[in-house]
C-alpha cells in the first residue's frame, strides 16, 4: 500500500509543470509522509457546484497547475463535442496566489485545443467576467478565485455562453471530459496564441452600471467601501465616480488585493470580526453606511448606523438587503420575475405578490436564480444580487452597490434611512426575522452523521412550535429538482438544512414570521423573533447531533 501511494506520487511528480508543487511533493516523498501523501492522492477535486475549489498544494486534491490543466483539457474537450470548435472562451481571474498561472495555462490549453481564448488584462471582480462572456459572444468562460474561502484555497468556475455559471447536465458532462484526459504531456499548451484584453472590455461593464440607477435619482449617500484585500477597490470606486456619487471612504487596511488576507481569519463580510476595520473606519469617518466586497467583488455587503447595538454599526442580514432592494425596484416601478434560493426570506414572495410581480423559488445558488425566465431581479441570502441580469446573470457586488447607496439616498433626501424602511416592510408584511446555525468540520463524515440522523428522525417541534410538514429535498419536489436537503415547515417559521457545496459546512437556514399590529408593537415582535430563531436553533443542533 505505502510503496503504491509512493509511485502514485512519483508519476504525478514526473508530470507536474510547477517547480513550486514539484519541490513541495518530492519533499513530502524524500520524508517519506505517508498521511500526507494519503490525503493528497485520497481521489481528484471534484468538478461540481462551483467548477473546482480546493486547497493549493501538489496532488490531485488540491488546486494546483496539473489539476488546472486537466480542467481546462476536459472543458476543452466537452465544448468541442457540443460544436463549438474555434468559439472563443473568456478567462477571468482575481489575486489569490496562483490565479494568474491558471488563467494563463487555461488560455493555453484552449488555444491548443483549436479554441480562441482571451484573458482578461488584470484581476478584476468575478461579475466582469461574467458580463465579458455575453459582451463579447464566447462560448464558455472560466473565472479563476476562491471567492471568499481562506488564504490558502483557490478555485475555478465555469460559465457557459449564457452568461450563467453551469448546472447539470453539463457540469457532469464535463466531469466526464475531465476524466477522460490522458497524460499532461499530451495536453497540447502553446506558449501563446491567445488574446489579452484591454481596459475596453471593463468600460464597457463600467458603462452598463450606470443602467442599473434611475436617471436624475439622488446620489447623496456617503460611503465607507471596504474590498476585503480582493479586487473590488478599482473597479467599484470607478462605477461611484461614474455614477456622481461622493467618493467612497476606503478601509485603508484592506484596500488593496492581498492574496495573504492579513487582516481577516476568514475573507468573508458574514464571518466574525471580518467587518472590524469597516466599522472602526465608519466611527471616524461617520458615513451613512458601510459597504463590503468580498475578495472577487461578486458579494455585496451593508452595514448601517444603530445606536442600539454596541460600536454603534449593525452588519444587515443578507435577506435584509435582499427586501430592501426589491422594495427599492418596486418603489421604481419595475417589471419581471423576482426570484430567489430556498434558503432565502419568503419576504420577497410578498413584496412580489403585492407589486403584481412574478416569483420563482430555485435550488441553492446563482446557477439556478440566473437561469428564470423572465428575470429582472434575484438575490441569495449569502450576500448575493442580480440587479441587471440582461448585463451580469451572476450576482454582482458592484451594480448591488450602487442600488443600495441610490436607496440610501433617496431616503437620505426623505430624512429616512434603510432602518426605517425596514420597519415598513415589517408593517405591511410581518416581521421575517431570519438566521443561520453554521457547522464549519475538519471531518465530512460529521455531516453526513447529521443529514442521515434527522432524516431517520425528523423532529416534531423546534421552539415550541410543532413542525407541520418534513420534506426530504433529495426526492425532488413539484417545482424543484432533487438536492440533497430537507426543509421544514413550522407554525409561523421555516428551516432548511443543507451541506455548502463549496466549504466543509453544514448550513441551515431559520425563518420565523411574527405578525406586527403597529409601529408600537415592532420591538416586541423583534424580541419575539430573536426568541425564536434562538430556541429553534438550540433544538435543531440537539435533533442533528452537532
Amino acid at each position: 500500500m505505502q510503496h503504491d501511494l509512493i509511485a502514485q506520487a512519483r508519476t504525478w511528480l514526473a508530470e507536474d509543470p510547477d517547480p513550486e508543487t514539484r519541490d513541495e511533493l518530492g519533499a513530502l516523498i524524500e520524508a517519506g509522509d505517508t498521511d500526507e501523501l494519503a490525503a493528497r492522492f485520497a481521489g481528484t477535486l471534484q468538478f461540481g457546484t462551483a467548477g473546482l475549489r480546493g486547497e493549493l498544494g501538489a496532488g490531485p486534491m488540491r488546486m494546483n497547475r496539473s489539476v488546472v490543466i486537466r480542467a481546462a483539457a476536459g472543458l476543452a474537450a466537452y465544448l468541442k463535442a457540443q460544436g463549438q470548435d474555434g468559439g472563443l472562451v473568456v478567462i477571468g481571474y482575481d489575486a489569490r496566489y496562483k490565479s494568474e498561472d491558471f488563467a494563463r495555462d487555461t488560455a493555453a490549453v484552449m488555444t491548443g485545443a483549436g479554441l480562441r481564448a482571451a484573458v482578461l488584462p488584470r484581476p478584476l471582480p468575478t461579475p466582469v467576467l461574467a458580463y465579458a462572456i455575453r459582451h463579447l459572444g464566447a462560448v464558455a468562460g472560466v473565472e479563476v478565485t476562491a471567492s471568499h474561502n481562506p488564504p490558502r484555497d483557490n478555485g475555478y468556475k465555469v460559465y457557459l455562453g449564457d452568461g450563467s455559471q453551469i448546472v447539470p447536465p453539463a457540469d457532469g458532462e464535463i466531469a466526464a471530459a475531465i476524466a477522460a484526459v490522458g497524460p499532461l504531456a499530451d495536453v497540447v499548451r502553446p506558449e501563446d496564441g491567445w488574446e489579452t484584453l484591454g481596459e475596453e472590455v471593463l468600460e464597457a461593464y463600467l458603462a452598463r452600471t450606470d443602467a442599473v440607477l434611475a436617471p436624475g435619482s439622488p446620489r447623496t449617500a456617503r460611503t465607507v467601501y471596504t474590498a476585503m484585500h480582493g479586487v473590488g477597490t478599482s473597479v467599484l470606486t470607478a462605477a461611484f465616480a461614474r455614477a456622481g456619487f461622493p467618493e467612497p471612504v476606503l478601509v485603508a487596511e484592506q484596500a488593496e488585493p492581498d492574496p495573504a488576507f492579513p487582516t481577516v481569519a476568514f475573507p468573508n463580510p458574514e464571518e466574525p470580526g471580518a467587518m472590524d476595520l469597516a466599522f472602526a473606519t465608519a466611527r471616524r469617518a461617520a458615513p451613512d453606511l458601510i459597504v463590503a466586497n468580498d475578495p472577487d467583488a461578486d458579494r455585496c455587503a451593508v452595514a448601517v448606523p444603530d445606536t442600539s447595538v454596541e460600536g454603534g454599526w449593525r452588519m444587515l442580514r443578507g435577506d435584509e438587503v435582499g427586501a430592501l432592494l426589491a422594495a427599492h425596484l418596486v418603489e421604481r416601478g419595475v417589471s419581471g420575475v423576482f426570484a430567489e434560493s430556498i434558503v432565502s426570506s419568503s419576504l420577497l414572495g410578498r413584496i412580489a405578490e403585492k407589486a403584481g410581480l412574478g416569483y420563482e423559488e430555485t435550488l441553492t445558488g446563482f446557477k439556478w436564480i440566473a437561469r428564470v425566465d423572465g428575470l429582472r431581479y434575484g438575490y441569495e441570502e449569502a450576500l448575493g444580487y442580480c440587479v441587471d441580469p440582461e448585463g451580469v446573470r451572476d450576482k454582482d457586488g458592484i451594480t448591488a452597490a450602487l442600488l443600495v447607496v441610490e436607496l440610501a439616498s433617496v431616503l437620505k433626501e426623505q430624512g429616512r434611512t434603510l432602518l426605517d424602511l425596514l420597519d415598513d416592510l415589517a408593517l405591511a408584511h410581518g416581521l421575517h426575522a431570519t438566521d443561520q446555525l453554521s457547522v464549519r468540520v475538519e471531518d465530512l463524515t460529521v455531516i453526513a452523521d447529521a443529514m442521515a440522523r434527522l432524516r431517520e428522525q425528523p423532529p416534531t417541534a423546534l421552539a415550541g412550535l410543532a413542525v407541520t410538514s418534513a420534506e426530504d429535498l433529495s426526492r425532488g419536489t413539484a417545482s424543484l429538482p432533487p438536492t440533497d436537503g430537507l426543509r421544514y415547515q413550522l407554525e409561523g417559521a421555516r428551516v432548511i438544512v443543507r451541506p455548502s457545496g463549496t466549504e466543509p459546512k453544514l448550513k441551515c437556514y431559520l425563518e420565523v414570521v411574527v405578525p406586527v399590529a403597529d409601529a408600537a408593537s415592532l420591538p416586541a415582535a423583534r424580541a419575539r423573533g430573536a426568541e425564536l430563531l434562538a430556541g429553534i436553533k438550540r433544538d435543531l443542533a440537539a435533533a442533528a447531533g452537532i
